[in-house]
C-alpha cells in the first residue's frame, strides 16, 4: 500500500546494523573490561577527555532521535525547509555556552543538583534531582522509541517488540562501559551519523526528482511543494528565537550536556568544545530536512512519522539504507544511553549518598548501583516509548521540566556569587510551577513552557536576591568543592 512502510526482512541493512550493534557493544566491553577502574571513569570518563572528544560526545548527544527523525517529521509537516532550525537552533545555542563551560569544569562535581546542594541547600537539590531524573527517562524514552522504529522497519516485527528490543540493546550498552565509552564511541557514532545522511540524501532527491543531475532532481522536488514549504523562516522569527533560548536554557541546565564539560580534561578544553561542537551540529541540519521534504513531494506517504526511514527505504540502495539505519540507532543510543547514565548518576550521587547511605561505599558497589539504577530506569524510559507520543513533543516537555526552575540557580549560581540560598530555592519552585502549567495550559500565546518558566524564574532568582542582599542576608556558599576554593585562595593570596 502506498505511504505505508514496506514490511519484511530487509537483509543488508539488517546486516550492517547487526554488526555495527555487535561492534559497539564489544567497545563497551572492552571498556569495562580495562578502563573501568572507578565510580569517577564510568560517571565522568576519568576526567581525562581531551578537546576533540568532548566536542564530539556534545554533538553526537544532541542529535539524537528528534534531530533525526524527528526533524525529517516537522519538514515533511509544518515546517517544510524552516524544520533545519531544530539543529539550527541548537548551534548557535552552544556559543555562549563557551563562557559557562570552564565555570562548569571548575566546580569539580558529578551533577547539576550537586552544585545546586553545596549552593543553595538539600531541599533545593533534592527538588532538582527529582526534576533532572524524571526529564532524562522522558528523553530517553523518545530515543528508545526511535531506535524501535528502525528496527520495526529493518525487521517487519511489531513496533512495541522492537521497542523492546531498542531499549535491551540501549541497556547493555549503558551498562557495560559508562560515559567512557560512551565518549570514545560518540566520535565514531558522529561520523557514522553525518555519512549515513549525507550519503543519503542524493539518492533520495534524484529518486524522488527523477532528474540527470542532482541540480535538476531538486528543482523537480521543489517544483512539487508548495513554495511556503521551502522558506527556512516558515515557522517564523519569534519561533526561531524562542527555540534558540529553549536550547540555551535547557543546555546550560542539562545533565548530560553538564557532565560532558565536567568529564573535560581542563577548563580550555571545555571551552573550546563549545564552538566546535557548535559547528558541528549545524553541519547536520538540513541533512534530515531535505530528506523529510523529498518524502512530502513523493505524494505517497501519509504518515510524516515515517518520513526519514520510508523515504531512505524506498530510494535508496539497501546498503545506503543500513548506513541511515546504523545512523539513526546510533543517534539514539548515544543519547539514550547519556541521559539513562546521568540520571542514574544523580540518583546514586545526589539522593542515595546524600540520604540513604552516607557511609562509605566502595567503587565498586558504586558502578553497580549506576548500572542496576540504568536498568530500572531504562525499563520505565521503555514504558512511556510504548505509549508512542510524538518524539519532538516529549523533548520539549522534557526540556521544560529539567531546565525551567533549575536554569536560574544553576547559571546565575555559577556566576553570581551574591546570591542568596533562598533565591535558588525559589527560583526551582517558581519556575517549575509555571513552566508545567503553560504546558497544561496548551503553550498561551505560542510562548513555549521553558521559556516563559525561565524567564519566571530568573526573575525570581534576581529580586530574592536583591531583596536579602539589601537586608543583609549573606551570600550562599561557593559552588566549587572546598579544595578547589582553598586552591584558588591561595593564588589569589600570592598575587
Amino acid at each position: 500500500m502506498e505511504g505505508e512502510l514496506v514490511i519484511g526482512i530487509r537483509t543488508i541493512p539488517l546486516i550492517i546494523v547487526g554488526v555495527y550493534l555487535i561492534i559497539m557493544l564489544a567497545f563497551g566491553f572492552i571498556v569495562n573490561k580495562f578502563l573501568i577502574k572507578t565510580s569517577t571513569d564510568y560517571m565522568l570518563a576519568g576526567r581525562r577527555l581531551g578537546l576533540i572528544m568532548v566536542a564530539t560526545t556534545l554533538s553526537a548527544n544532541n542529535i539524537g532521535g528528534g534531530s533525526t527523525m524527528g526533524v525529517a517529521t516537522r519538514a515533511f509537516g509544518d515546517w517544510g525547509m524552516s524544520a533545519a532550525w531544530w539543529v539550527l537552533a541548537a548551534s548557535v545555542a552552544m556559543i555562549p555556552l563557551a563562557y559557562f563551560a570552564p565555570r562548569i569544569r571548575k566546580t569539580m562535581a558529578y551533577t547539576i543538583p550537586e552544585v545546586i546542594f553545596r549552593r543553595f541547600g538539600p531541599t533545593a537539590g533534592v527538588f532538582t534531582s527529582v526534576l533532572n531524573i524524571t526529564s532524562l527517562f522522558t528523553l530517553t524514552a523518545s530515543q528508545i522509541l526511535a531506535s524501535g522504529t528502525v528496527i520495526n522497519v529493518l525487521v517487519g516485527i511489531p513496533l512495541n517488540v522492537s521497542i523492546v528490543l531498542a531499549t535491551v540493546a540501549i541497556l547493555i550498552y549503558t551498562c557495560l562501559g559508562g560515559l567512557t565509552a560512551d565518549a570514545y564511541s560518540d566520535m565514531f557514532q558522529y561520523i557514522i551519523i553525518f555519512l549515513g545522511l549525507i550519503v543519503a540524501v542524493p539518492f533520495v532527491i534524484n529518486g524522488v526528482g527523477g532528474g540527470a543531475t542532482m541540480a535538476e532532481s531538486w528543482a523537480n522536488v521543489s517544483a512539487m511543494l508548495p513554495p511556503v514549504q521551502l522558506s527556512l523562516t516558515k515557522i517564523g522569527w519569534f519561533t526561531i528565537i524562542s527555540l534558540i533560548i529553549n536550547y540555551f536554557c535547557t543546555f546550560l541546565s542539562g545533565p548530560e550536556m553538564v557532565s560532558r564539560f565536567s568529564a573535560a580534561e581542563s577548563e580550555k578544553s571545555a571551552q573550546k568544545a563549545s564552538i566546535l561542537s557548535a559547528i558541528m551540529m549545524a553541519c547536520m541540519a538540513f541533512l534530515p530536512t531535505l530528506i523529510g521534504l523529498a518524502a512530502l513531494a513523493s505524494g505517497q506517504l501519509d504518515n510524516g512519522g515515517q518520513a526519514l526511514m520510508w523515504a531512505t527505504t524506498n530510494y535508496a540502495p539497501e546498503i545506503v539504507t543500513g548506513l541511515v539505519a546504523a545512523a539513526m540507532i546510533s543517534a539514539t543510543m548515544s543519547s539514550a544511553d547519556s541521559n539513562l547514565l546521568c540520571a542514574s548518576t544523580i540518583f546514586i550521587k545526589d539522593l542515595y549518598q546524600q540520604f540513604i547511605n552516607k557511609g562509605e561505599i566502595s567503587e565498586k558497589k558504586l558502578i553497580f548501583l549506576t548500572r542496576a539504577s540504568n536498568v530500572v530506569l531504562g525499563i520505565f524510559a521503555m514504558l512511556i516509548a510504548l505509549r508512542r507520543i510524538d518524539i519532538i513533543s516529549l523533548n520539549l516537555f522534557a526540556f521544560a521540566l529539567r531546565s525551567a526552575g533549575p536554569f536560574a540557580a544553576y547559571g546565575f549560581g555559577l556566576m553570581w556569587a551574591k546570591a542568596t540560598k533562598n533565591a535558588g530555592l525559589c527560583a526551582i519552585a517558581i519556575g517549575s510551577v509555571v513552566a508545567v502549567s503553560w504546558e497544561i495550559a496548551g503553550h498561551p500565546l505560542g510562548v513555549m513552557p521553558v521559556i516563559i518558566g525561565g524567564a519566571s524564574s530568573a526573575l525570581t532568582f534576581w529580586l530574592v536576591t536583591m531583596i536579602e542582599s539589601a537586608r543583609g542576608v549573606p551570600p550562599a556558599p561557593s559552588p566549587n568543592r572546598p579544595e578547589v576554593e582553598a586552591e584558588l585562595a591561595e593564588v589569589t593570596e600570592s598575587e
